[in-house]
């Protein structure tokens, strides 16, 4: 098996499929450096001694937080005396149960944790809308989510004992730990700064993907502050850098390197979306107008992978812009259902509409595809013929496409229309 050091080496140099291979187990656990370990999971958990016990940043999520947790002690007998939430998403803080169960049965404290002082306010959000997080995971992973199993699974889960604001010092066995607010993917954020070890412990602030700062079926994201708290990051002078997704950067100068340019990417779609919206154009021209840099794209840490830049142009229009897209028929839209029906009547039947989806995809084209097919489908909810092409069309959509929230919504459509297995 390779060194923590090996694999992060080879995802930067453009291995990224076999080092993501090499870590694919759950509770697989390496040290970064001496004296602090990134644990593998849906999730990654990180762990630094101290000289009075151990620091844990995120705990994973409740279907790996066992196994992390025991990973651990196979490292590290010593207590867990504090653990930090970088953000409340539950493949960071949903393997806490089993942290609290092993100091409980080893005769240790409870761990105190701490998080921003919106955490607790996201898990009450997510209890109200348990529902809708259960639908949404379940049609972007194309399976039941991990947890989400209803709304007593977040009441459960661990709130944090002790919240912040903007900032936040404190020291274990002679260890300082600077935690940092910042909005990025959440507005409950924290990076971790450990001056003694030049280290920073940065959450999702870096996923080694295409930062995911638009998601369309999740709250505001905030790509400008996002951008904000990787030049902050940048500052620090660190030699370590590990997120809770992907692998660590060794060295300051790719780590400047690599904050610099998600940074980068993200200021750009920013600033491009801005100058359009102050034009008064329609969203219609500003997300097939705004471009992402290339060459950015291609780097093995900014792939749009996950989230895409179109996306994150639409959660700019929607911070700025508000909901409507600029399209006056859409203030007070039809039903859609009747809008298709129209459109089908004219056409001469939703099985023509159809055959064009059918065609258009043939060629190509399969945005527009997309359009007619969902309009046939609309139209004619009970046609098989008309049924099926729709799960065609969106079934070569999803093939075509890169990000993993693309192919997610595509493949989820499709499984609407195709027959019962």
């Amino acid at each position: 098996m390779a060194t923590l050091q090996e694999l992060a080496e080879l995802a930067w140099t453009g291995g990224r499929a076999e080092a993501d291979r090499q870590m694919a187990r759950p509770g697989q656990l390496l040290e970064v450096v001496p004296g602090v370990a990134l644990t593998s999971g849906f999730g990654q958990s990180i762990t630094i001694k101290t000289g009075d016990g151990l620091v844990v940043v995120d705990t994973s999520g409740v279907a790996h937080g066992q196994a992390v947790a025991g990973a651990l002690r196979e490292w590290s007998t010593e207590p867990v005396r504090r653990v930090v939430y970088t953000h409340g998403h539950f493949d960071h803080v949903g393997g806490m149960a089993a942290f609290d169960a092993d100091a409980q049965a080893r005769g240790y404290d409870r761990p105190h944790v701490i998080a921003h002082e919106n955490v607790p306010k996201r898990f009450d959000r997510y209890t109200r809308t348990s529902g809708y997080n259960a639908v949404i995971n379940a049609r972007q992973f194309g399976a039941r989510p991990l947890s989400l199993e209803g709304q007593a699974q977040w009441e459960r889960w661990r709130q944090p004992d002790e919240t912040y604001a903007e900032s936040m010092s404190f020291e274990q066995g002679g260890v300082t730990f600077e935690l940092r607010h910042g909005k990025g993917e959440t507005d409950d954020h924290t990076w971790v700064w450990v001056p003694s070890l030049k280290l920073i412990c940065a959450g999702d602030f870096f996923i080694w993907r295409t930062p995911n700062a638009g998601n369309p079926q999740k709250v505001q994201r905030y790509p400008e502050e996002w951008a904000a708290a990787l030049r902050a990051m940048a500052a620090k002078g660190a030699e370590v850098f590990v997120p809770s997704h992907g692998f660590p950067i060794y060295g300051n100068a790719r780590i400047q390197q690599a904050l610099g340019e998600a940074a980068e990417l993200l200021e750009t779609l920013v600033a491009q979306t801005l100058e359009l919206l102050n034009r008064g154009v329609r969203l219609d021209e500003v997300i097939h107008t705004v471009k992402a840099p290339e060459e950015l794209l291609r780097r093995p840490y900014l792939e749009p992978l996950y989230d895409e830049p179109e996306f994150i142009v639409r959660n700019v229009w929607r911070m700025y812009g508000g909901w409507w897209d600029g399209n006056p028929a859409t203030v007070k839209p039809a039903r859609e259902a009747e809008v298709a029906a129209e459109l089908a009547r004219l056409a001469g039947g939703a099985a023509v509409l159809a055959a064009r989806a059918r065609e258009l995809a043939g060629t190509g084209d399969l945005r527009l595809a997309c359009h007619l097919a969902e309009f046939a489908g609309l139209a004619a909810p009970d046609d098989a013929e008309v049924q099926a092409a729709r799960a065609d069309v969106y079934n070569a959509r999803a093939e075509s496409e890169q990000s993993l929230m693309s192919r997610g919504i595509f493949r989820a459509a499709a499984r609407e229309s195709e027959p019962p297995a």
